[in-house]
């Protein structure tokens, strides 16, 4: 689960489906004179917020616009990654609380802050309160889906999940917040066939929306080891916003497992222009590698590390991509675990939980790290890189007939690390002593 609220928030104010949730973000994004709706992602972002700093100015009494306002601006934060937002969100929801203590609009943006900054556990804690004041609130449960899944809570996010069909069948949340579980559970198939009906109910005109779901469909065909879809998908995405940075972020990946890495540097570093994000760095210099670009390579590494350290200890941060480094990259196993034991404090999704593993792994922690990918894979996630982790765990504790099955579902699936998994299954079936 990668896009913590931003479904909840993007389609409250953009989907006309689900604007008839009585939010003054839905009321306030839909007044934007002459605009239309959401031309590029940035300026969509933009123009929330200046609308809604317009409604401020024009009722400085009125706690639905300043409520609308901290909307906005989570919105703004979700899309530019630029946490000083959340800030700004926390102190214009604060005066639409002393304006109107019991703002249950204001109380949900609130949450929206909290996930922005990466305060699962806190943001569920209100989200529940805010629950049971209202049990029949649509966006809560998706703020409670968000919350859980983050927190590595499956169940309870698909409950969420299923709570906002029942109460509201078929808004757009709902599909999506139930096509990333069908993903985590190992259900792509299913996930590509949600954002399909999201997608087809998505007007020509909800430009940042269709781009987003046809990203989200990129990335899981990606996943399916599907390039061709992942291809045809980011690129659809693209020829609507040229300079998606998410977008980009897959094709990026798709080039470099199409064997073309030298398009894969051009696309990140396109990327990052676009929308600045650490853990693109980490990406870019990994794609450097792979084009034979050592030196620049080295130098991208040394400021991805620079950055993610330097927001390591925040909630918000890279540490999963900071942990791959340390021990894949750096020979720093140690210091790999040390962010691992950090980060798995605070929240226990799949990818975190997978990145802990590995760390555990190069440490010599073995049987540790089996009984957290253990964990993991039995949500039922299928994802290449999670698959050749656990093999390689397996086979360090003598586990070869185990071990070869997870290297041949990462093979198979024909996503980062199948390569290497391809090898490692090679190697093993041609040790004499294997036995199927």
């Amino acid at each position: 689960m990668t896009n913590i609220c931003r479904i909840t928030v993007l389609f409250l104010m953009t989907t006309p489906v689900f604007a008839q949730l009585t939010s003054p973000v839905a009321k306030g994004s839909a007044a934007v004179p002459g605009a239309g709706p959401m031309a590029t992602t940035s300026s969509s972002s933009m123009r929330a917020v200046s609308s809604a700093r317009e409604m401020v100015a024009k009722n400085p009494k009125d706690a639905n616009s300043y409520t609308a306002l901290g909307f906005a601006l989570c919105h703004r934060g979700q899309e530019t990654s630029d946490v000083s937002v959340y800030s700004e969100a926390d102190e214009v929801l604060g005066t639409a609380l002393e304006i109107s203590p019991d703002n249950f609009e204001a109380r949900k943006a609130q949450v929206c802050v909290l996930l922005g900054r990466h305060e699962f556990a806190r943001a569920r804690e209100l989200a529940m309160v805010l629950n049971k004041r209202i049990p029949d609130d649509v966006m809560v449960y998706g703020l409670l889906v968000d919350a859980n899944a983050a927190l590595g809570n499956y169940p309870e996010a698909e409950n969420a999940a299923q709570w906002m069909l029942n109460l509201r069948p078929g808004n757009t949340p709902a599909f999506l917040h139930a096509a990333e579980l069908r993903e985590v559970f190992g259900e792509p198939e299913g996930a590509i066939q949600l954002l399909k009906i999201v997608l087809d109910a998505t007007p020509a005109t909800d430009v940042d929306a269709r781009v987003h779901v046809l990203t989200q469909m990129a990335r899981v065909s990606l996943e399916m080891g599907n390039l061709t879809s992942a291809e045809s998908m980011s690129e659809r995405a693209l020829s609507l916003q040229p300079e998606d940075p998410r977008a980009l972020l897959v094709l990026a990946e798709v080039r470099i497992l199409q064997g073309k890495p030298s398009d894969s540097v051009q696309l990140l570093q396109q990327s990052y222009k676009s929308l600045p994000q650490t853990k693109t760095l980490y990406a870019l210099a990994e794609a450097m590698e792979a084009a034979s670009m050592q030196d620049e390579a080295k130098s991208t590494f040394v400021e991805f590390e620079r950055q993610a350290k330097s927001e390591s200890s925040d909630p918000d941060n890279e540490n999963r991509e900071l942990i791959f480094y340390y021990a894949d990259h750096a020979n720093n196993p140690s210091k790999a675990l040390q962010i691992g034991e950090q980060e798995v404090a605070r929240r226990r999704d799949v990818h975190t939980l997978d990145a802990y593993a590995w760390a555990l792994y190069k440490n010599g922690r073995c049987a540790e790290a089996k009984k957290q990918m253990d964990l993991l894979l039995k949500v039922g996630v299928r994802e290449g890189p999670i698959f050749y982790h656990a093999g390689e765990i397996e086979l360090r504790l003598g586990n070869n007939t185990q071990a070869e099955r997870y290297f041949r579902e990462a093979a198979e699936l024909n996503s980062t690390h199948s390569q290497e998994a391809r090898i490692a299954l090679a190697s093993l079936q041609s040790q004499p002593n294997n036995s199927h």
